[in-house]
Order: structure tokens, then C-alpha cells, then sequence
């Protein structure tokens, strides 16, 4: 084998590697699916609401909030709740797996050590749970809709492609802040305090409309993240504008992602 061909050899068998994890981790759907529920399980052992607390726990915070900043910012409960509680919840569905990301290949290292299984099935075990917390937390939602007689129309089918989205950024986030805080052990609490920052600068509490300069929205991706979920949900279209951004964040994450998965995946093992 010449000089030439072996950098090339050894690039080819990285990503035939890192694409065989990828897509047998995702073939394992009942190892991930069974650990995702063995852990909100096992989170809410011996209690009788069991996961039911992070709803309620969730609608308490929505609940309080909403009276106050409704009425600081001059809307009604009708108009405001809705835009409150989906916005915290899908932020919660955004922030959590960027957080929990960065400790998912540590928190595993016995289980990577010990057991032989793609890497991937880590991140949709982590992504499984959230789904399940998310399918939780939209009983408020409900109720709300319900509450106020609201009805979302046909725009709330968007809201399918929308989640899908969020489910993609989910598990790149997951696998490349789970790689990189396996090498840079600071990167999770750099990570926490940001997303704390994020959150008051994306419009969760307060509209969109409320800022005068719209370029401090529109450019800031969360935004557009939460938008695709929240906006068919409350009856309206995402814009286009809103589509490209979140479109263009998942494809440019994959690649970033990718091209780090396939270049350390095997250090991941000895990192931990």
C-alpha cells in the first residue's frame, strides 16, 4: 500500500465505522427504548405520580408565571398561557439533551467499557426519555387548550416535521458535546451557564413583537427552534425565514457532528 493510499484507506474506514454505529444504534431501538423507560422509571421509583410530577411541576411554573407576566406585559391569559407554556416546554425539549449531552458518554463509561454496543445508542436512550418527557408535559398544553377553547387548526400539523427537527438537533447536540466533554471535562459547565443566558435572551417569557430590533430574534437559532413547534400548535404558520434557519442549524450541526464523530468516535473509550 502506498504512502497515498493509506491516509485515504484509514479516512474510508473511520466513516464506514462511524455510519455502521450510527445506524446500528439506531437499529437497536429496543435496547434504547427499553433503558429510556427503565430511566424515568427508576427516577420516579416508589412514588405514586411517577412522572406526572414534572407535569405538574411544569404546569405550577407556567401557572404562576403566566398570571404575573400576562399581566406585566398587558395580554390576556387566552393569548399569553399558550405562548408561556409551549415555549417553556419546548425549551425544556432543546435545553435538556444539550445539557444532558455532555455527560452522556461519561455517565455511561462502565456500560461502554463492559458492553459492546454502537455508541449512538447512548444519545437515542437520551432522546427517547426526553420524548417521553415531552409527551408528559404536553398534557398542559391540553389543558389549556381545552381551558380556553382554543383550536390550533390545520397549522397544527406542522407541528409533526417541526418536532422532527427538534429531535435531529437533539441527538447531534447529544453526540458532539458528549464527545467533546469527554476530552474537555469544563465543557458541561460552560455549557449550563450558557443555555442560562440563552434562555432570557430567547422569547420564552416575553413575544417577539415586544423588542424593536427584530435582528437580536432573528438571529438567535433557539428562536427559530422553538418556533417551529410552538407556532403551528398556537394556529399559526412558522415562516419561511423560521424553516431555513431551523433546516439550516440541523444540517450544518450534522455535518460539524459527523466530521468529529468520525475523527474520535475510538477515543471516546479511553477519554472516559
Amino acid at each position: 500500500m502506498s504512502a497515498a493510499t493509506a491516509p485515504t484507506s484509514m479516512a474510508q474506514l473511520r466513516l464506514a465505522r462511524a455510519r455502521a454505529d450510527l445506524v446500528g444504534g439506531l437499529r437497536r431501538w429496543e435496547l434504547w427504548g427499553t433503558l429510556g423507560w427503565h430511566d424515568i422509571r427508576q427516577r420516579y421509583r416508589r412514588s405514586t405520580l411517577g412522572p406526572f410530577w414534572l407535569t405538574i411541576s411544569m404546569g405550577v411554573m407556567i401557572g404562576s408565571l403566566g398570571f404575573v407576566y400576562a399581566e406585566l406585559f398587558g395580554h390576556t391569559l387566552a393569548d399569553y398561557l399558550p405562548h408561556l407554556a409551549l415555549g417553556l416546554i419546548a425549551w425544556g425539549f432543546i435545553s435538556t439533551p444539550i445539557v444532558e449531552g455532555c455527560n452522556i458518554f461519561i455517565g455511561s463509561e462502565g456500560v461502554i467499557r463492559q458492553l459492546r454496543a454502537p455508541l449512538s445508542v447512548h444519545v437515542f436512550r437520551m432522546m427517547w426519555r426526553n420524548l417521553i418527557i415531552l409527551a408528559h408535559n404536553m398534557v398542559i398544553y391540553l389543558v389549556i387548550v381545552a381551558a380556553f377553547w382554543i383550536w390550533p387548526g390545520a397549522p397544527a400539523l406542522l407541528a409533526i416535521p417541526g418536532l422532527f427537527i427538534l429531535c435531529l438537533n437533539g441527538l447531534w447536540t447529544g453526540l458532539l458535546l458528549g464527545l467533546l466533554s469527554a476530552r474537555f471535562r469544563d465543557i458541561p459547565y460552560m455549557v449550563a451557564t450558557i443555555m442560562q443566558i440563552l434562555f432570557l435572551l430567547t422569547p420564552i417569557l416575553w413575544s417577539a413583537d415586544q423588542i424593536s430590533n427584530r435582528m437580536i430574534v432573528e438571529l438567535n437559532p433557539f428562536y427559530h427552534l422553538i418556533e417551529v413547534l410552538r407556532a403551528p400548535l398556537t394556529g399559526h404558520v412558522p415562516s419561511a425565514a423560521t424553516w431555513v434557519a431551523a433546516l439550516g442549524v440541523t444540517a450544518v450541526g450534522w455535518l460539524v457532528t459527523l466530521a468529529f464523530f468520525v475523527r474520535f468516535r475510538e477515543r471516546i473509550a479511553y477519554w472516559i
